[in-house]
């Protein structure tokens, strides 16, 4: 699954939310589904909490200011409700899926990248969240340039 196909893709923006505003307070939530393969991205003002599942394998982000720029924040929730084994291995899938997560969110918002073209060379800032020391970790991960699709805009 590390190649994104726009075909499986569903964008929904919520209430507050236009494709090109507003970047702070513009929050993703992505899912996907294990059968179909399909990817789920809800834009909004909050984080689409209705659309997460028990299998807690959803990719957060949000648009923070710091120091007068923009960084897009990523939250990974590590161990789900597992125990350190299980745990490690999620990381391992977080950390092979999420380039594929981030072409899909820079894809599926497109047009808000096109109006804000600086926010493609914004900091990716990724939050490994654990209970687990060696898991808990907060990692830069580039910027969208690097996560850019060959699609068509």
């Amino acid at each position: 699954m590390s190649i994104l196909n726009p075909d499986k893709l569903y964008v929904e923006f919520r209430e507050g939310i236009t494709a090109t505003e507003p970047i702070i307070h513009r929050r993703y939530t992505l899912t996907h589904s294990d059968i179909t393969a399909d990817l789920f991205l809800t834009i909004g003002l909050r984080f689409a909490w209705d659309k997460i599942n028990s299998m807690r394998d959803e990719v957060l982000g949000e648009w923070t200011k710091n120091r007068g720029c923009y960084v897009y924040n990523v939250y990974l929730d590590v161990d789900g409700q597992s125990n350190q084994t299980v745990a490690a291995k999620r990381n391992e899938i977080f950390r092979r899926e999420l380039p594929l997560a981030l072409k899909a969110i820079r894809y599926g918002d497109r047009r808000f990248f096109m109006s804000h073209p600086e926010l493609n060379n914004s900091p990716i800032i990724v939050h490994f969240q654990s209970r687990y020391p060696q898991l808990n970790k907060i990692e830069n991960w580039g910027t969208f340039t690097e996560y850019n699709s060959d699609f068509n805009d």
